[in-house]
């Protein structure tokens, strides 16, 4: 079982930044893979970055590819998602999800491949 808690979200002006973390409890936290969704009023639950369990392989939405960096610090059991040069269309809930399973590149993008999300946390860009 794995406990997920988002943090560090809230209210930056277009062009801002913010730093996301999510906090994972369990000791299995290193061999999972780890992914960042976000989910806009009105919209589905969209893929925003991935992370595998090494560090090693990243993959991310065409949508905030260059701006945004995932990363994670498996003695912390956290994960980070850096958003630079912030736009009003980055405003959504914003989830973190674990990946139990040894999951293709393809798969990561997909929220059904998640086993376990956090609650959310909000972030806003006004314009």
């Amino acid at each position: 079982q794995v406990q997920l808690v988002e943090s560090g979200g809230g209210l930056v002006q277009a062009g801002g930044s913010l730093r996301l973390s999510c906090a994972a409890s369990g000791h299995t936290f290193s061999s999972y893979a780890m992914g960042w969704f976000r989910q806009a009023p009105g919209k589905e639950r969209e893929f925003v970055a991935a992370i595998r369990w090494s560090g090693t392989g990243t993959y991310y939405a065409d949508s905030v590819k260059g701006r945004f960096t995932i990363s994670r610090d498996n003695a912390k059991n956290t994960v980070f998602l850096q958003m630079n040069s912030l736009k009003a269309e980055d405003t959504a809930v914003y989830y973190c999800g674990a990946d139990s399973s040894p999951s293709s590149p393809a798969l990561l993008r997909v929220r059904l491949a998640y086993d376990y999300w956090g609650q959310g946390t909000q972030v806003t860009v006004s314009s």
